[in-house]
């Protein structure tokens, strides 16, 4: 059974203010792209936004360390390095987005994505807006449907 994104909060970092904490000293390094709001800041974005965060702003530093270095790999893939304007739009980009671009450049090059040591906290996945149901093979015979070819035989009367 999954856990809910506050049993994880306080089961990895004890409460709401360290996760917000934790998330906040990516903002300070090279790999934040300061989009927050100043009113409302961090801590009032949910749990499971600020851990997916965190998730993906950690994995982001442990392969690449900087923007810069994650911009120049998704160029490289792309066979794009020399290319100024997709560098320019690729630097407007927030790091969740780069890193799903990188990983999408990888796969298309046919490339494998090297695996990192650093453990994953657990986060939910997001559940599908309809409960899908195994299909089993029908046990009712078969019935042939009638033809439309009869009903128009019979309009044409």
């Amino acid at each position: 059974m999954s856990k809910s994104p506050l049993a994880i909060v306080r089961q990895e970092f004890g409460d709401k203010a360290k996760l917000v904490a934790a998330v906040s000293a990516f903002a300070k390094g090279d790999l934040w792209l300061d989009r927050v709001s100043k009113k409302k800041g961090l801590e009032r974005v949910s749990n499971r936004k600020l851990l997916r965060l965190h998730l993906t702003l950690t994995e982001a530093k442990d392969r690449f360390g900087t923007r810069a270095k994650l911009i120049d790999a998704i160029c490289e893939l792309a066979k794009r390095s020399k290319d100024a304007g997709f560098r320019k739009r690729l630097e407007a980009h927030p790091v969740p987005r780069l890193l799903d671009a990188w990983k999408s450049a990888t796969r298309r090059a046919g490339v494998a994505i090297p695996k990192i040591a650093a453990p994953k906290p657990s986060v939910p996945k997001i559940p599908a807006s309809k409960p899908s149901v195994p299909k089993t093979p029908a046990s009712k015979p078969s019935v042939p449907k009638a033809r439309a070819s009869t009903k128009r035989a019979s309009k044409k009367a």
